[in-house]
């Protein structure tokens, strides 16, 4: 257990949460192809881990929703497989921007040294939001005016679903990691990734079966919650578990 003080403007907070449950990503040394298809030899190898732990709205039943995830890596990028059981896909905000947490869309915390922290409206974390449609958004920094921007370049994602029940939804993403270094303005190249490398991450999927807001939000780590509140990964990197890049 440890205890962080967490700042965001004016608002200040301690924040008591669990340690969580480290994972390894598998070294992928023949590389991975992002198809949707899952179909890499590095995803026979490597451990699958459940999205069970619940930090808004209710506990789906499984037919609802149900997920589990793979990591794995080489030296260009962190790479996931995911196998998602949603029985209603939803992506009603034609504006990438706009409420794109209210849709069904997975969410990839990543913070490329660990420090956890606040990063709600800096770089020093990431929480990328992409969605049904391919569209990668996390709030951007101060010079980004802390708006909302997209991040497609960070990004590559296909999925697939199953035609026939549970109708499972196989899920390839690739993802370019970058330092806190990183800004729109000037982004950059990203990392090269070396064995033994620990970052901070953490894993999640909205889940919306036709309400004006998510229903369900199911993530990879346990979040001690603050007033009542477990929904702190886009806020708090610290929050976060972490992996470890072995070979």
């Amino acid at each position: 257990m440890y205890k962080k003080l967490l700042t965001a403007g004016a608002l200040s907070f301690s924040l008591l949460s669990p340690v969580a449950m480290a994972m390894d990503a598998t070294f992928a040394k023949n590389g991975v192809t992002v198809n949707g298809a899952g179909d890499d030899a590095v995803w026979q190898e490597a451990q699958w881990h459940p999205l069970e732990h619940l930090m808004v709205g209710s506990m789906p039943s499984k037919e609802d929703f149900s997920g589990r995830f793979k990591l794995a890596w080489d030296e260009g990028k962190l790479y996931l497989l995911v196998e998602i059981v949603d029985d209603i896909l939803i992506d009603t905000h034609a504006d990438p921007k706009d409420k794109y947490w209210d849709d069904d869309c997975l969410e990839v915390f990543i913070d490329e040294d660990a420090s956890g922290g606040n990063h709600q409206y800096s770089y020093n974390a990431f929480a990328y939001h992409i969605a049904l449609d391919g569209n990668a958004a996390d709030f951007g920094d101060e010079n980004d005016g802390n708006g909302v921007v997209l991040l497609n370049d960070h990004v590559e994602s296909e999925w697939h679903r199953d035609e026939s029940s549970p109708y499972t939804i196989t899920w390839e993403v690739a993802i370019d990691i970058y330092d806190d270094s990183f800004s729109t303005a000037k982004p950059g190249v990203p990392l090269s990734l070396e064995e033994g490398k620990i970052m901070g991450f953490m894993l999640a999927y909205c889940d919306n079966d036709g309400s004006p807001e998510r229903e369900h939000f199911v993530g990879s780590h346990e979040i001690t919650p603050v007033n009542g509140d477990k929904n702190l990964g886009f806020i708090d990197a610290s929050v976060f578990g972490k992996i470890t890049l072995v070979k």
